[in-house]
């Protein structure tokens, strides 16, 4: 009985410590960000010239980061901003707005720091997907062309990398400054005259609130 007794409390005390260890492991993160995104020249399906330029947005980033060992993390990303560019071809100046969805995931490593720093710096990659969407307001020329291009929705490929740091505030609470690049193909919404048949570079800095469990 007393053997018994003894591993029973064995087994609930790893069990305990796991549990315990498992409520360090997650974070979730929400973030305000800036989106700066380079302006592209390129020649579209018919090799006409298109010079593409986005204005800066802002929007958001929600996180959530698994830590796998005390220096690996996976994390999964869902991001939102609405863009609003502007696209001079042979057949004039069009200008229309669309919702840049974000979804992307990847590694996060944990960079060496001195324990009298107060903060956790990292770096991440990994990749996903963006996801354009036009607004109702579609596209629309300032001359050359009488009608809107039909433009529709389009998902892009995206390659992220970037690092940050965590900055503790409270036990289970800290802040997150970070930088996010995305690499990706120029989207053209599925309209010939729109595309540059480039890659572009969007640069995110972001700044939010971290939860750990």
């Amino acid at each position: 009985m007393q053997r018994a007794t003894v591993t029973i409390a064995a087994i609930l005390l790893v069990l305990a410590s796991c549990a315990l260890a498992q409520e360090s492991r997650s974070e979730i993160a929400l973030q305000g960000t800036g989106l700066f995104t380079a302006d592209s020249s390129g020649k579209d399906a018919f090799a006409s010239p298109v010079t593409r330029h986005v204005d800066t947005t802002g929007g958001f980033l929600f996180s959530y980061r698994y830590r796998l060992w005390s220096w690996l993390a996976v994390e999964g990303n869902y991001g939102l901003a609405r863009n609003a560019m502007q696209l001079s071809t042979t057949s004039g100046v069009f200008s229309g707005n669309a919702f840049m969805h974000q979804v992307t995931t990847g590694f996060v490593v944990k960079l060496p720091a001195s324990a009298r720093f107060k903060f956790s710096p990292y770096l991440l990659a990994g990749g996903g997907a963006l996801l354009f969407s036009p607004t109702s307001d579609g596209f629309t020329t300032t001359g050359g062309v009488s009608s809107n291009p039909a433009a529709t929705r389009e998902t892009e490929a995206a390659f992220m990398y970037g690092g940050g740091a965590n900055f503790p505030i409270k036990k289970h609470w800290s802040l997150r400054a970070e930088y996010r690049g995305l690499l990706y193909h120029s989207p053209d919404f599925n309209v010939f005259i729109l595309g540059t048949g480039t890659t572009i570079h969007t640069a995110q800095p972001s700044l939010g609130i971290v939860y750990r469990f």
